[in-house]
């Protein structure tokens, strides 16, 4: 009987290894197991090694880390954003103000898509969520549409710098864009969606919006605002998004602001920790090492040497492939694979912009295409809330396509 050579072994091992990883990792669980997407992408990273697509060093080396000191500068800086109160403060005093359905619809999608910006967008659907039911509540409001415009806005609102999102984060490192550079090329396409992200959903609710009716006056005490720690953060942050457009590394500026904030007297840090998404980061390596195996399969080079004859280098056709892979397997894990392309094109820069922008907006194509809206669905249905899969989708799969064709004709 003859043997198998151990090269089409390793290779069609870490060709399986990566398909259940990321089937895992799309459906968000192994069915019948306690096994979740961080639990898988560990698992793959770990049978790589063992199946020899990587060595432990190549494995090692494969680890981003400057997305993970990134992601996790930004997480310590939010958490103490909201542990001081800043998040509700603000969110509650813009919100509070609005006087007619519209005018809130319009105060939600810009507060969530401008804190999204900045800020990443899983973390401010996290904040605001209970926000807009209490406050929906109070006022006796159908609280569907403006969950709807906080999911979405965050969506589009991140698309607009390296810092909105975790794909984003993970595109500046690979392809070095500056920050100003980047912003200036996606911001007004996020600023764009963000105009028919508040005009769809307007339309598909007319019957809310469109009226001369007055909300009623809600009598809310102050919310609790910790004025010292909250000056400190905030001053924190707009030092190091100054530092973002000034050219510093963005992973130096954000983890040497974090850790400036671990300087107190008021918060123990035990607190900020478990604000702290390590399943999110431990997530991250192992899919990196996942991908790094993949790359290393002899049948994923001649497949990449295939697409690459489907003309990738046009802007639609990139972002149609792109929006697709991103609702298949979500965004993060998209742009990974799709890093394998991106040496080959014509125009790099054009390419991971393209990318950045179609991975961001495709999540708004249904409920199930990025974190942020799953954030969304649980809090809500928490609070006795559903959104349901086609209440979601008659208004972000119209949004996903009017968004991308700008975007496309944009770059």
């Amino acid at each position: 009987m003859a043997m198998i050579p151990w090269d089409l072994f390793a290779a069609s091992a870490t060709l399986l290894i990566f398909c259940a990883t990321y089937l895992v990792v799309a459906v968000g669980r192994l069915p019948g197991w306690h096994l979740d997407r961080t639990g898988a992408a560990l698992v793959g990273a770990s049978l790589m090694v063992v199946v020899g697509g990587l060595s432990l060093e190549q494995a090692y080396a494969a680890i981003d880390l400057n997305t993970i000191v990134l992601l996790l500068g930004m997480m310590i800086l939010v958490a103490h954003l909201r542990l001081s109160g800043f998040f509700r403060l603000v969110s509650t005093g813009l919100l509070n103000r609005a006087r007619y359905p519209l005018v809130l619809l319009a105060a939600t999608v810009c507060v969530a898509g401008l804190l999204s910006a900045f800020l990443v967008n899983d973390t401010i659907c996290l904040m605001l969520t209970p926000l807009v039911l209490d406050l929906t509540k109070k006022l006796e409001r159908d609280p569907m549409p403006y969950l709807l415009a906080t999911a979405m806005a965050s969506n589009v609102g991140s698309v607009a710098t390296l810092t909105g999102n975790p794909q984003n984060m993970i595109i500046g490192h690979l392809s070095r864009i500056p920050y100003w550079t980047f912003t200036a090329a996606l911001g007004p396409i996020a600023i764009a969606g963000l105009l028919l992200t508040m005009g769809l959903i307007a339309l598909a609710y007319h019957r809310e919006f469109f009226t001369a009716e007055r909300l009623p006056e809600v009598a809310s005490r102050r919310p609790h605002c910790h004025r010292p720690m909250a000056v400190k953060s905030v001053l924190i942050t707009v030092a190091m998004i100054a530092a973002f457009f000034a050219g510093f590394p963005i992973a130096e500026a954000t983890i040497v602001g974090g850790s400036l904030l671990l300087v107190t007297r008021q918060v123990k840090p035990v607190k900020v920790y478990r604000d702290i998404d390590w399943p999110l980061l431990v997530l991250f390596a192992g899919l990196f090492i996942v991908v790094a195996g993949l790359a290393s399969n002899v049948f994923f080079v001649r497949a990449t040497t295939s697409v690459e004859q489907l003309r990738v280098s046009d802007p639609l056709v990139l972002s149609v492939m792109t929006a697709v892979l991103s609702n298949l397997v979500s965004n993060v894990p998209a742009v990974l694979v799709l890093k394998s392309f991106m040496t080959q094109q014509a125009d790099p820069q054009r390419a991971w912009l393209v990318v950045a922008m179609a991975a961001t907006l495709a999540g708004n194509f249904t409920v199930l295409g990025s974190i942020a809206n799953l954030i969304v669905v649980e809090q809500a249905r928490a609070q006795g809330v559903e959104i349901g899969f086609w209440q979601y989708f008659k208004v972000g799969a119209p949004l996903t396509l009017l968004t991308l064709l700008i975007g496309v004709w944009w770059l």
